[in-house]
């Protein structure tokens, strides 16, 4: 089939019938000729997906008014093939599947509003987009960022007019009042909020009882349910009922003993589970029926059992869960349990890893690498896996993080959970319903919210059933909502941050965080060290907005006190607006970036870092990012030093510490007695050569 030429500026543009997706990398067998074509009424996007656990996408044409679907498949074919404008790079396939549905809806408003005969974009009169504009202000009237995007897409028919021809705008909508610009063009900040201490604590908690207690059990329900589905009876002589029933008497007897249920089946003892537990046929249990029935009627029936000799796994003393079940509409089924041991892997590792949530998804059987000691004991975790954001290779780069032994439980729990075929190790689990659905390798962040969802759910109807109070909630009115996004946001708030109040929030980690979890980061692209940067740089706007409110800024002692109040005091100044100071947490953020004092709070000190006199500078000279060192802080030399009234008393506190060793009994040894005195001195030495008290009186 041949399709018309159309005039795309300064070059044209002659269709005959390409493949749309020529201009994409296409994942790993994926044929060019197996892909769409420009006449296709429905474009397949999925072989340009290269993500693991990204789902089918398809661009559908007909769902579009007939008159505009010549100018659309234009747009669109630009979209995916064609060089984009200058200075912008070309779409991911998310956002043009994003683009169809904004343009979908544009085009259907406008199908009702044009009369019929006109199909042209290129007519659209800056009233119509006026009138667009409210029309996006009816739909969406308390979602300014929608009707932002919404307005934002439909300038694509401006920016991409060079590829268009007639379907082109003539005018930037921009230039319209109201109109605006996209923020998905502005690069806007990250909104997504982070998971509080009160939902983050537990959840972590009970994340690792699944792997460290509870898997156990799951793991022998599973072996269970594939030798069950796996392996047949083993053939017995045609006398074998004799030594079959007594062989199931003892069974019913220790049933009996231990007052263990039955394995059942819609309230009525299995065949099939009991044939499996004595190794023989179900129909040689016909014949022992009544034995089974007498049985059953005094220790009752538990449905679809798969562990035979009981729940092991414990939670204070008691079994966690009463038994594990085959039939999946159960709520204590293995399809449901096994998801969510998966779903607790999943919010180890994105939480306590930093990754994003396409990078935990490509983690696979064997990424694990593990470093022992001389006494072969593990020291260092490192997980490989692939990072895709920032970088210029849309199929993803290798990358590798630095991870916790707990990270590495999750995911040795994970190689244990998954058939040992499959590589991938996010991937749909085989059992229940759903096992097979979809075609992506790896769940997507849709279904893994909504296990998370469960996994909720699941601890808090357990703490209801056992009476406990560790319970996975947000408080009194605030719904539990937890999503892929939170974890990273949330680590970096909790390495920048203590909880427990503004202040007492920047003294933690500080500067020294960003060695600490240097190698979180799979490339330097990834960003995470950034988030932290930025989470400790709102926590130290937020502290110095809390001195300078309280007047704190002008009572400093320290060889830097008059330097820390000139810094403060022209930050204060910044921060006001219109006589208040900005306490906006954005706005904080914008001040902070432009005008930070480089003031560093700290126990013992507040460092107001000066490279040229910094001794930790000097003590790593040629190899200075410009911050000041933790590790090499000189704080009783540096002239870099200013106290606080806390610094002070938490000198005065190690003064105290001191004499009360020097005074315990039995006495010292000499030399650590010599040393602590030495301490002792310079400590008292330091604080009174700054005008304050060694010992408060």
């Amino acid at each position: 089939m041949s399709i018309a030429t159309f005039s795309a500026g300064p070059t044209a543009v002659i269709l005959k019938d390409p493949y749309v997706l020529h201009g994409r990398p296409l994942r790993p067998g994926a044929l060019l000729e197996e892909t769409s074509r420009y006449s296709h009424e429905v474009w397949q996007l999925t072989p340009a997906r290269h993500q693991a656990q990204q789902l089918s996408l398809i661009l559908n044409f007909p769902a579009l008014p007939p008159r505009f679907r010549p100018g659309a498949k234009r747009l669109f074919y630009a979209l995916l093939s064609l060089e984009p404008p200058p200075g912008e790079d070309p779409p991911g396939i998310s956002s043009i599947r994003v683009s169809f549905t904004e343009i979908k809806r544009f085009l259907t408003w406008l199908d009702r509003r044009w009369p019929p005969g006109r199909s042209e974009l290129s007519e659209l009169a800056p009233s119509d987009l006026d009138d667009y504009r409210r029309n996006l202000l009816t739909l969406f009237p308390n979602n300014p960022g929608q009707r932002e995007r919404s307005r934002g897409y439909v300038r694509l028919l401006w920016r991409w007019r060079r590829h268009l021809g007639e379907g082109a705008l003539r005018f930037d909508p921009r230039q319209l009042d109201g109109w605006g610009d996209s923020t998905r063009h502005r690069g806007s900040e990250n909104s997504t909020d982070r998971l509080s201490e009160d939902v983050v604590g537990p959840l972590l908690v009970w994340a690792l009882r699944f792997i460290d207690e509870f898997a156990p059990d799951i793991f022998e329900a599973d072996r269970a349910w594939h030798e069950a589905r796996s392996s047949s009876p083993s053939p017995r002589p045609t006398n074998a009922h004799t030594s079959v029933r007594a062989r199931l008497q003892r069974l019913l007897d220790t049933h009996i003993a231990e007052g263990h249920p039955l394995p059942g089946y819609q309230g009525r003892p299995s065949s099939t589970h009991l044939a499996r537990l004595l190794d023989c046929h179900p129909s040689t249990l016909d014949r022992n029926r009544s034995a089974v029935d007498a049985a059953a009627a005094i220790v009752g029936v538990v449905d679809g059992t798969l562990l035979d000799s009981g729940v092991q796994g414990r939670l204070e003393g008691e079994s966690w869960i009463e038994s594990i079940t085959s039939n999946h509409t159960l709520a204590n089924s293995l399809a449901r349990l096994a998801r969510l041991l998966q779903t607790a892997c999943y919010i180890v590792i994105a939480y306590l890893s930093g990754m994003r949530d396409c990078e935990v998804k490509h983690i696979k059987r064997g990424c694990l690498e593990i470093k022992h000691d001389e006494d072969d004991r593990p020291y260092r975790w490192k997980l490989k896996s692939m990072a895709f954001k920032g970088e210029e290779d849309v199929t993803g780069v290798p990358a590798t993080w630095t991870v916790s032994g707990a990270v590495a439980r999750a995911i040795e729990a994970l190689e244990q959970l998954q058939p040992a075929n499959r590589d991938y190790l996010f991937s749909r689990l085989p059992h229940g319903a759903g096992a097979h659905k979809g075609s992506n390798q790896a769940m997507g962040h849709q279904a893994t919210n909504t296990n998370l969802k469960d996994f909720v759910a699941f601890v808090n109807s357990l703490c209801v059933h056992k009476g406990r109070t560790d319970t996975i909630a947000a408080g009194p009115g605030q719904p539990t909502k937890i999503t892929t996004r939170h974890f990273r946001r949330t680590l970096a708030w909790f390495i920048a941050r203590r909880p427990g109040g503004v202040i007492a929030g920047a003294l933690q980690y500080r500067h020294h965080s960003i060695q600490m979890f240097e190698g979180y980061a799979g490339t330097s692209d990834s960003g995470f060290r950034a988030e932290v940067e930025s989470e400790q740089a709102l926590a130290r706007g937020e502290v110095y907005m809390e001195m300078i409110d309280a007047h704190q800024h002008i009572d400093l002692a320290g060889p830097s006190a008059e330097e820390a109040a000139r810094r403060l005091k022209d930050f204060g100044d910044r921060a006001q607006f219109q006589g208040q100071v900005a306490l906006d947490k954005h706005r904080l953020k914008r001040i902070m970036k432009r005008h930070d004092p480089a003031i560093y709070p700290g126990e013992y000190i507040t460092c107001v870092n000066d490279s040229a006199k910094a001794l930790c500078e000097k003590a790593r000279w040629g190899n200075s990012e410009g911050l000041p060192s933790h590790g090499g802080c000189m704080p009783l030399a540096c002239r870099n030093v200013t106290l606080t009234p806390e610094n002070v008393a938490a000198w005065q506190r190690e003064i105290a510490r001191i004499d009360k060793r020097l005074a315990s009994r039995p006495m010292l040894a000499p030399r650590l007695r010599q040393h602590l005195q030495n301490r002792r001195a310079e400590v008292v030495e330091f604080l009174t050569a700054n005008g304050q008290e060694a010992v408060p009186s």
